[in-house]
């Protein structure tokens, strides 16, 4: 007797229909949507310590923000870096620092079990850099515990090793406000006077080896030596080059602050701005410090029990896979949706950046801007992946209004093709890899180079499109993909997690490209996809599998990665795989009766094995996406997926 599941057009359609009035019940008035962004304890410990730098404390907000603390502590008395993780010693030590700010009493059971982790695993010194820049804010470790970075960094030209345009582009707007800060060496108001000296196993004063082993490769020796001559040297720089190094830092912050939408709208460089210009003497009624603010101020999440802040929003991603996922549901005949569709495209086109040449140009001088941003607005960091996702949209919904941005963004995404031939995600040819070695860079993510992911997209979009002067761009890319290709089939995914999410958009790829489904680079991914599906027909990976560098099973499967597996696999010509038929039954089986699906593990990255990120529309639009994609093929007269995405 055949057990395996079977396709069922009443069924699939009754889901179809409830994911997508779910999904439109999230959509905006003027068309867009905006999902929730969550990240780990850093970010909403940082927001919390940056009012007690400041002084600005919201004691009511922040007792919520402890709440959310509290509730997100591990098991193992620490905090981990998404959900069900193990210990993180860094985002252990902010989120204790954090609720002893809030006042937290140290002896109250939750902090004896965190700082009993933290000095389990070697105390608050063994924290990373960025966390001992929090410290030394706050006077709680000397600056001689953060890697020398001169603001006279400011200076070094394009042609040398390091400059501030060889680093990514979250790098560069941290970074140089940050040059700023340890050049002056501020400390943190702290009103009420938190000293956090029992998490530390040796007393700051005495510990000698703030920068050690073991090192990732041989550079990260040379680089110490660096460091320390370095720490000798800087009190010997020129008082005028630094005066003018910290104006440049200044004048580089200011043409980037973006309004209310913050410097590079991302936490982390808003904040270190708005400090930078605290130290500098700017009052607090300065427009750009209130402006700062504001940005910030948009970060947070609110309910009457908790507060969080996001480490930056994703309206345009958000809204983007929201009217993919839409578009393919209005197919299967199930949702109307054209109107949400058209007022979804106009918000996007509106936000396309056509007249900033942003930082991509000091690579890339000749391209013509065209991208979108990932946020609201970020002018100067347009998102290639964003651009390409949002253009295939746009495309595909056919209004011949969108054509000229459809075309902007065709152009400007062929000019940022790096040398490889693949493409990163903000900048062209990012990839000084011996960077990610110096002392600074102990999280190893201070580049941007081109991934396998980002490069999937490109390459869908072009071929969506069928320019034939495109094709040997799109060579070069197809080339760069089969050498990226894992031993077991598998691709490497740098922004969503993460072997099933690069395998889902390179198969995609290959498949709008051309590459014939029977090509051995196509049926070792397919392979590879069917043998990691879960018994109870869903695809489920864990963070860890960027610790170790291959593929680890999740306790538990995901919807939204259920969808990425089965899209993938359905734009190779696998429809009527029997994985993809167990993956819809799943979902149809785990679709809550509001239509929407539930997801507890974090599904990307920011930073990999250093920050993760759970994207909380995951769990609504792929669903849908998928769900639908398999009723259009199965009840069309074709098994070929003929878009890019």
């Amino acid at each position: 007797m055949n057990t395996e599941p079977r396709f069922s057009a009443p069924e699939t359609l009754r889901a179809i229909a409830g994911a997508g009035r779910a999904l439109g019940r999230h959509q905006r008035r003027d068309g867009h949507w905006v999902f929730e962004l969550e990240a780990d304890a850093t970010i909403p410990a940082e927001y919390v310590l940056l009012e007690h730098y400041m002084d600005r404390i919201t004691p009511e907000r922040q007792a919520r923000v402890g709440a959310y603390l509290r509730r997100i502590q591990g098991e193992h008395g620490g905090w981990p870096m998404f959900h069900a993780g193990e210990f993180n010693i860094s985002a252990s030590v902010k989120a204790y620092c954090a609720l002893k700010a809030i006042g937290d009493d140290p002896q109250a059971p939750h902090m004896v079990r965190a700082r009993q982790a933290i000095l389990g695993h070697g105390g608050a010194e063994r924290a990373n850099v960025f966390t001992r820049i929090q410290l030394a804010l706050f006077g709680a470790i000397p600056w001689r515990g953060v890697p020398v970075m001169p603001v006279e960094i400011m200076h070094l030209p394009k042609w040398f090793f390091f400059n501030i345009w060889a680093v990514s582009y979250w790098a560069r707007t941290c970074v140089v406000p940050l040059l700023v800060l340890q050049a002056l060496k501020p400390r943190a108001r702290n009103p009420r006077r938190v000293s956090f000296e029992e998490i530390f196993w040796t007393p700051p004063g005495q510990v000698r080896d703030w920068i050690r082993g073991p090192y990732r490769s041989r550079w990260g020796v040379v680089f110490k030596h660096i460091d320390t001559v370095l720490r000798w040297t800087e009190p010997l720089f020129s008082k005028v080059a630094r005066e003018s190094a910290i104006a440049k830092a200044v004048d580089f912050v200011e043409e980037r602050l973006n309004g209310e939408d913050g410097l590079g709208a991302i936490y982390p460089a808003m904040a270190y701005a708005l400090m930078m210009y605290d130290v500098l003497g700017y009052p607090e009624d300065d427009p750009r410090r209130v402006t700062i603010w504001k940005a910030i101020d948009k970060l947070l999440v609110e309910t009457d029990e908790e507060v969080y802040c996001q480490p930056c929003v994703s309206p345009v991603w958000d809204t983007s896979l929201s009217g993919h996922a839409m578009i393919e549901a209005a197919r299967t005949g199930g949702i109307e949706a054209q109107a949400e569709l058209d007022a979804a495209c106009d918000w996007l086109v509106a936000r396309q950046v056509t007249n900033v040449r942003g930082d991509w140009a000091e690579t890339r001088p000749d391209a013509e801007p065209g991208g979108w941003a990932f946020q609201y607005r970020n002018d100067h960091y347009p998102d290639v992946d964003d651009t390409a996702v949002v253009a295939m949209l746009l495309h595909r919904n056919g209004r011949p209004e969108h054509a000229e941005a459809v075309e902007k963004a065709r152009r400007w995404i062929v000019g940022m093709q790096s040398r490889n031939g693949g493409w990163g995600a903000f900048d062209a040819d990012n990839d000084r890899e011996f960077l990610n070695h110096i002392p600074f860079s102990d999280h190893g993510a201070l580049l941007d180079p081109p991934t396998a992911d980002v490069t999937g997209r490109c390459i869908s979009f072009l071929s969506q499109l069928g320019h034939e002067e495109d094709r040997p761009v799109i060579e070069r890319a197809l080339a760069y993909l089969r050498a990226e290709q894992e031993r077991d089939g598998s691709w490497y995914g740098r922004w969503g997690t993460n072997y099933v999410y690069g395998t889902w958009t390179v198969l995609c790829a290959l498949n709008a490209a051309g590459v014939p489904h029977d090509d051995p680079m196509v049926r070792r991914a397919v392979d590879w996809l069917v043998s990691i599906q879960r018994a109870d027909g869903g695809w489920g990976e864990d963070e860890r599998s960027y610790d170790v560098g291959h593929y680890v099973e999740n306790a538990e499967s995901l919807p939204s990665q259920t969808a990425w597996a089965m899209l993938g696999l359905m734009s190779v010509g696998q429809a009527d795989h029997p994985a993809v038929l167990r993956g819809a039954a799943y979902l149809q089986r785990t679709q809550g009766p509001d239509g929407e699906w539930q997801e507890r593990a974090y599904n990307a990255v920011g930073f990999p094995r250093v920050f993760y990120l759970k994207y909380h529309g995951y769990r609504l639009f792929f669903p849908l996406f998928a769900l639908s994609r398999l009723h259009n093929l199965q009840r069309g007269n074709s098994r070929e997926v003929s878009f890019g995405f």
